[in-house]
């Protein structure tokens, strides 16, 4: 066995023909193997503990191997176990890149009113979700990789006053690398969804090669909430979250000018098979819907035809569930339109209703006129989350699908009034950038929760292709130099 893992593995690639062999870990369904997949990397193996999405990454990625399907707790399989298990050789030459995005419900901000009354010292510490990036730090030491990528929500540069991706920076600069880490939107990658996420992106310093983020692709004007204002990065760096390091780095620059507009709603989703809301409980889960007669965008066709090996036209797991009250709701917004909207436009229904039934309609306060409110009206306050419901607007990008979606979908309702409905698993999968051929195992919320946690494929393959071609290039002058001398 060679006493030098790292170069082994730069001779290694300079090789004719030789793809960099790449290892997920967190992987979910496979959001970030699909794009390493499409760029060229040789897939080796995934650690994911949900049994669902580790079936669906499996049935994608390794044609239903048993032996990947399988679950595993990260916390509780040793890197040298995995390698064992998934016969990957010894595990310091077996993966040229890791990827992987833990799971973040620690570090958004969603979720952070339920650790209030942990006491401010202890937050981070007693959270056992917040320390998941260190198993992922424990994988990065044992099989030394050239190339580390690494997902998670933009909170995590400020938990609790803390800078985790600054931390992380920290350690891996320690074990030999240069790392920089930075804010993407998706939307500027072709992903028709307004998605801001940190990227951490580091390369063995022996490859002597700096840290690049992929160029935009799309232009959009982001709203506020997804814009990283000049102020808010200022006040990280007036706290030292930053702590002067230059790990980080600001967002590569979007020409508007220069790039095409962003993927909209519509282009994504106008060529799905249509239904209404009140049909959808006669909607077959394993059913292949047929495309609609509309011509398809660019993006749809490629949503079309990526991974598809069979004749097959047209689009599976196009379900969702039937809102007997809500879709009468659904069809009277406008698009755009938030709650508040909603439970204003239920309480005209509401009111019509009962100036149908005129003299026969229930009496205020009674059971019957209880009832009949609650069969119309939503028992949410309307002056809180605001964007519960949410529907979306064609012309525009979705706003960020989440792994709540598999409670009810309600914040992302489709634009189409005539079809009256929240999204379906494949709509949602096609404003994520998964294609139509991706399989999604388990139940119709599991394939929701798998959607939403993912990481974009459009996303990813854009990282993939700066990854392989910053990669490959600094194996060559390596070759270059060698053969030189």
């Amino acid at each position: 066995m060679t006493h030098d893992p790292i170069q082994w593995k730069i001779d290694r690639l300079s090789e004719p023909d030789t793809a960099p062999r790449l290892l997920d870990l967190f992987s979910g369904c496979g959001g970030f193997s699909l794009g390493f997949h499409a760029a060229g990397f040789d897939l080796r193996g995934a650690v994911e503990f949900d049994a669902d999405a580790a079936a669906s990454h499996a049935a994608n990625f390794h044609a239903g191997s048993a032996a990947h399907a399988v679950s595993r707790d990260i916390t509780a399989t040793s890197p040298d176990a995995l390698a064992a298990e998934l016969e990957l050789g010894a595990p310091e030459l077996a993966v040229d890149v890791i990827i992987g995005g833990p799971p973040c419900q620690a570090f958004a901000r969603i979720g952070r009113a339920k650790l209030r009354s942990v006491r401010a010292d202890g937050e981070f510490r007693n959270d056992p979700r917040a320390q998941l990036y260190v198993e992922y730090l424990r994988y990065v030491r044992r099989f030394q990789p050239l190339v580390i990528l690494m997902e998670n929500v933009p909170d995590i540069l400020n938990y609790g006053g803390r800078n985790v991706a600054e931390e992380i920076a920290h350690d891996l600069g320690e074990q030999g690398y240069e790392v920089r880490y930075t804010l993407l939107n998706a939307v500027h990658y072709g992903v028709p969804q307004m998605r801001k996420r940190m990227f951490l992106m580091a390369y063995h310093r022996r490859l002597g090669t700096p840290v690049v983020f992929p160029a935009p692709t799309r232009r959009h004007r982001l709203p506020d909430g997804y814009r990283d204002s000049a102020a808010r990065i200022g006040m990280l760096r007036q706290n030292d979250l930053f702590q002067n390091s230059g790990h980080y780095v600001d967002p590569p620059a979007v020409p508007e000018d220069a790039l095409r507009p962003a993927v909209t709603v519509g282009e994504a989703l106008r060529d799905l098979p249509f239904f209404r809301g009140s049909d959808s409980r006669n909607q077959v889960d394993d059913e292949c819907y047929a495309y609609t007669g509309l011509p398809p965008s660019e993006y749809a066709l490629e949503m079309r035809q990526w991974l598809r090996t069979t004749p097959e036209s047209g689009a599976r797991r196009h379900i969702t569930r039937y809102l007997k009250r809500d879709w009468r709701i659904f069809e009277a917004m406008p698009e755009g339109a938030l709650y508040p909207r909603a439970h204003e436009l239920a309480e005209a229904l509401f009111a019509e209703e009962l100036k149908r039934l005129g003299e026969s309609a229930p009496q205020k306060g009674t059971d019957e006129y209880a009832r009949l409110e609650k069969a119309y009206v939503p028992p949410y306050p309307k002056d809180s989350f605001p964007n519960k419901w949410q529907k979306l607007q064609r012309d525009q990008p979705s706003h960020t699908l989440q792994a709540h979606l598999s409670k009810d979908g309600y914040s992302h309702i489709h634009y189409d009034s005539k079809q009256a409905r929240t999204i379906t698993v494949r709509e949602a999968a096609r404003l994520q950038s998964f294609p139509d051929a991706f399989v999604i195992h388990g139940s119709m919320g599991a394939a929701f929760r798998q959607i939403g946690n993912a990481v974009p494929p459009l996303m990813s393959r854009a990282l993939a292709t700066t990854i392989r071609d910053t990669l490959m290039a600094a194996v060559r002058r390596q070759a270059d130099v060698v053969a030189a001398d």
